[in-house]
């Protein structure tokens, strides 16, 4: 599909998108039911079958346009930055946390902080995820060696802190863990659902700025990131950090709120109220 993209170009391939979110709409029940399931929630009335279509027409193009992101050609896309300013503040400052969500284009943020003389970024995941993640950017483009750092060791926490203090944002993916990890419960679109403790512990911990990021899909070619303080934020000057459950209640309400606004770029496909995702 690679290659297909890069020889045919961005429009003709996404011929093939089409194609593929059509076959997994009829083959892959359980995602299609997740997504009816979360799109009734979101949406405030029953879902159709078109409307999870769409939700996974999205998901495809979010990965496709990957490919084009990979060998640095945003030009291809139009991307508006909401919120750069108060990050850049804060990465001038030092390390800061960037918590995103399987929401969108994480990619975005990475071609971002490539474009900006500077600006570090390195993500934070779970080992088997990072193996995959490395092989899959290899394949992509094998000049790109992404800066991953392993979670679910007993250093994670050190070598964050090193990282922060060497000045490098460091992402992570903060509304899914492992069935083994502590999970917390938080309202989430109507009714409460489990979110993984250990990102907001660590940040409450590490005391360091903490941004949510997200990477929306606007149709087209057309992107949307966003950033949004989380702590502090305006307003929290002078105030005691927040403890981990404070920060999980603001995450949250920031991935409801954005979940409201853009509802097909939220792209966890199994039934998120009721199981964990076994990685």
């Amino acid at each position: 599909m690679a290659r297909i993209s890069l020889l045919a170009g961005r429009r003709a391939s996404r011929v093939v998108l089409r194609a593929i979110a059509l076959y997994f709409l009829v083959v892959a029940g359980g995602a299609r039911r997740a997504s009816l399931g979360y799109l009734s929630r979101v949406l405030g009335r029953r879902a159709r079958w078109s409307d999870a279509y769409r939700h996974l027409f999205t998901f495809a193009t979010t990965i496709h346009d990957r490919v084009y992101l990979l060998h640095e050609r945003s030009d291809l896309f139009d991307i508006r930055i909401r919120g750069a300013d108060a990050l850049h503040e804060a990465a001038g400052r030092g390390g800061i946390l960037l918590f995103g969500a399987h929401l969108g284009s994480f990619e975005l943020l990475r071609s971002a902080a490539r474009l900006r003389p500077g600006l570090r970024l390195c993500m934070a995941m779970y080992p088997d995820n990072a193996r995959r993640i490395g092989r899959a950017l290899a394949a992509i483009n094998p000049r790109l060696a992404p800066d991953i750092l392993p979670l679910g060791r007993l250093d994670a926490m050190i070598r964050v802190h090193e990282r922060l203090e060497a000045g490098t944002m460091v992402g992570l993916l903060a509304d899914r863990g492992l069935r083994a990890d502590a999970m917390a419960q938080a309202p989430f679109l109507g009714e409460p659902a489990k979110f993984p403790e250990g990102p907001f512990r660590m940040a409450a911990l590490l005391r360091r700025p903490v941004f949510f990021v997200a990477g929306l899909h606007r149709g087209g070619n057309r992107y949307e990131v966003r950033f949004e303080a989380l702590a502090p934020r305006p307003g929290d000057e002078g105030l005691r950090f927040p403890d981990g459950p404070a920060l999980l209640a603001r995450y949250v309400e920031a991935l409801e709120r954005h979940c409201r606004e853009a509802p097909l770029n939220w792209f966890n496909f199994y039934d998120f109220w009721s199981n964990a995702p076994d990685e």
